[in-house]
């Protein structure tokens, strides 16, 4: 960690209004005694080139930051380096920059993922997966599964655009092995009513005014639906899935688990226990509900 006082951390994406993460890091920095400060940065496609050449002057207070949507893999370009399973994934959720203004990026969203799937006791090994969405946290997820000894026994994507999906296990199978992968045309084609875990990775749902991505009677309660939004706490998906008996879960388990990982490769330290769960606390208390 440096010395330097009043350094900044941050989340670039856009939006990012709805976030969470200041609640959480800030907690951690206070308990820690680190003269820091996580802040939001709401960055327009054409303000990025500005964003990361000023991040590279001597005088920058900024020493890391998150990368959400849908900037996981566009700020890639900017890097210096990155860790083996970024290099994987080609998605980064994670930016530390040294004192030489170095950049490295590190995706911490597949692990943070796995590590809140056992929490919720569920085990990947020959489980048919479904997911919605093909942007930087499903190829996040896509790849942490097929690179694990306990591969599922498929995955099933779809996006609103095809050919997006397409790309996505295209260009994974460069590094990965993807035989158990597929694009599919439609959410019928999912065919979620034989899947064990359905995963929502497309933004639709933070609004009070989006639809539902799915009809009810396709939803089952052996299905473990698992929606990558967290704010609110409960999407119009979790709600029907919740009615219809199915297990769920909103994505801020996955957030705090890619936050802690995150932080910890900031600064170098080693959170206890006693520090996440007063991350974990502050979180839940930012919560809004319909």
């Amino acid at each position: 960690m440096k010395s330097k006082e009043n350094l900044i951390f941050g989340l670039i994406g856009f939006p990012v209004e709805h976030s969470l993460s200041p609640l959480m890091h800030n907690t951690a920095f206070k308990e820690l005694g680190i003269d820091a400060t996580y802040k939001l940065f709401s960055l327009k496609e054409e303000e990025l080139d500005k964003f990361f050449k000023e991040l590279r002057l001597k005088d920058s207070p900024i020493a890391g930051l998150n990368v959400t949507v849908p900037y996981k893999e566009k700020v890639i370009k900017y890097l210096d380096v990155l860790s083996p399973y970024a290099q994987k994934t080609m998605a980064v959720n994670t930016i530390v920059i040294n004192e030489k203004r170095k950049t490295s990026g590190f995706n911490t969203d597949g692990p943070g993922f796995l590590v809140h799937l056992a929490k919720l006791g569920f085990n990947t090994e020959g489980k048919r997966v479904a997911i919605l969405g093909a942007g930087g946290a499903a190829r996040a997820i896509v790849s942490v599964l097929c690179l694990l000894p306990e591969r599922p026994a498929s995955i099933k994507i779809y996006d609103v655009d095809k050919d997006k999906a397409q790309y996505l296990i295209d260009d994974l199978k460069t590094r990965l092995d993807m035989a158990i992968v597929e694009a599919v045309d439609s959410v019928d084609d999912l065919n979620i009513e034989l899947a064990d875990l359905l995963i929502n990775a497309t933004p639709v749902g933070m609004k009070e005014t989006d639809l539902c991505l799915m009809e009810e009677d396709i939803i089952h309660k052996n299905l473990l639906v698992y929606d990558l939004i967290y704010n609110p706490a409960q999407t119009k998906l979790l709600k029907m899935a919740r009615n219809k008996g199915a297990k769920v879960s909103n994505g801020l388990g996955m957030l705090f688990c890619q936050g802690v990982l995150s932080f910890q490769h900031w600064t170098n330290t080693e959170l206890d226990d006693d520090v996440k769960n007063k991350m974990w606390k502050s979180l839940t208390g930012g919560l809004k509900e319909w």
